[in-house]
């Protein structure tokens, strides 16, 4: 038997997919009704409505097996419950990149990654070179841009 291969991701990412999955089950029968409005017009063939409220529906059942399969396979991990040295899911990374200049990442779960707002997916180049450091280590990473260098400053679980 094939075992799942469980996806780690923070509680708050979980609630995220859990709304997101609600609003597209509330769309369900929007889409049912614009679907039935739209075959009240007559020929399909060349009924654009139609069309575009079958396509919405695909890509909105399509979402949904997505987010079901995402949600089956969640490991909610709370970073507070974590501890030690090493650089692990979950954990609060403080770096120097080659400029000096102090970065903070927090090591996340591929869905809910975002650099923006100093998240990145364990997956990532960034993510992988980090997992398993500690702070004083340096890093090299190759990123489309170049290879970048960083020093491990701190390492947190918050």
């Amino acid at each position: 038997m094939a075992s799942v291969e469980k996806m780690p991701m923070l509680a708050e990412g979980y609630e995220r997919l859990i709304a997101e999955l609600k609003a597209l089950r509330e769309e369900r029968p929007l889409i049912v009704d614009a679907i039935e409005e739209a075959r009240a017009h007559g020929d399909l063939s060349e009924n654009a409505e139609y069309h575009a409220a079958k396509e919405r529906q695909g890509q909105v059942e399509a979402t949904i097996a997505d987010l079901e399969d995402k949600m089956s396979r969640a490991q909610i991990i709370d970073p507070a419950t974590l501890s030690g040295e090493k650089i692990i899911f979950g954990a609060t990374v403080s770096l120097l990149d080659d400029d000096d200049k102090p970065v903070t990442y927090q090591i996340v779960g591929p869905y809910e990654a975002d650099a923006k707002i100093g998240r990145i997916s364990y997956a990532s180049p960034l993510g992988k070179a980090l997992i398993g450091r500690k702070a004083k280590d340096e890093i090299e990473v190759t990123v489309p841009a170049g290879d970048k260098f960083y020093l491990v400053k701190k390492v947190q679980f918050i």
